[in-house]
């Protein structure tokens, strides 16, 4: 089961960003751990570097700005979880639902994917207050049993099978391949972080349709605990991936 959310550039990007800034790894590591699968990121908006730059050299260039921290963000409508402004950047994080934000070098970056290519945009961006990464871990595994219970009572089970069955899994959730964060982030945050992106996936693939509801007030009831819990998901990752300095 799979979503946008579970690999987003913008998660690799906070990450291994601040893997780099805390000299947990180089440059060119982080460039490549960023890069993933994609056959290519280049950054463009960069005061130092009128033509869009490759990620290696992005990186540097934002260190050398004077960036000393990442923070992701993962905006919608209604819940700008991880974004303070300017309204410019606001509404470009808006738009494409995720961004990366740099404090000391105080800009922006918002990613837009072409096909397999993700070309990041610079803009000023203000730094958001820190996360609470334990007020957060929290709200999701409350938001996680809160959902199940409400599902479990709407039948999910027959409606659609695979979303049930993820939802008992995902409470014996461990660290696996893929799951793991940067070098530096604690292995909570790495399981939190997990957690939130199967959450973010399972929200996905069941509010794609509303499936078997009988009654108009049983597909409210179920895309409510469903949006409720991706929202619990969404701050829970973007405090596991603040930066590791700051729990």
């Amino acid at each position: 089961m799979g979503g946008v959310l579970t690999t987003a550039a913008s998660v690799r990007f906070t990450v291994w960003t601040n893997a780099m800034l805390t000299g947990a790894c180089d440059p060119d590591t982080a460039a490549h751990q960023i890069l993933g699968e994609d056959v290519g990121h280049h950054v463009s908006g960069l005061a130092a570097h009128p033509e869009p730059a490759t990620l290696p050299v992005a990186l540097n260039l934002l260190r050398a700005a004077g960036a000393t921290q990442a923070h992701l963000a993962l905006p919608i409508p209604g819940d700008p979880i991880g974004l303070a402004g300017p309204p410019t950047f606001n509404e470009a994080a808006l738009e494409t639902g995720e961004a990366v934000v740099l404090t000391g070098a105080e800009i922006g970056l918002v990613p837009s994917y072409v096909g397999p290519a993700v070309q990041w945009t610079v803009l000023p961006a203000t730094s958001p207050l820190p996360a609470d990464f334990g007020e957060a871990d929290r709200g999701l595994r409350a938001a996680l049993i809160e959902a199940a219970e409400s599902l479990a009572k709407l039948d999910v089970a027959k409606w659609k099978p695979e979303v049930a069955d993820a939802l008992i899994d995902i409470r014996r959730i461990g660290s696996g391949k893929g799951d793991d964060l940067a070098p530096g982030y604690e292995a909570r945050a790495v399981k939190t972080a997990a957690t939130a992106r199967r959450c973010l996936a399972i929200a996905d693939a069941a509010l794609e349709d509303d499936g078997a509801a009988i009654t108009g007030a049983e597909a409210d009831a179920r895309r409510r605990a469903l949006t409720d819990l991706a929202a619990a998901a969404r701050r829970a990752l973007v405090a596991a991936c603040g930066p590791p300095t700051s729990r």
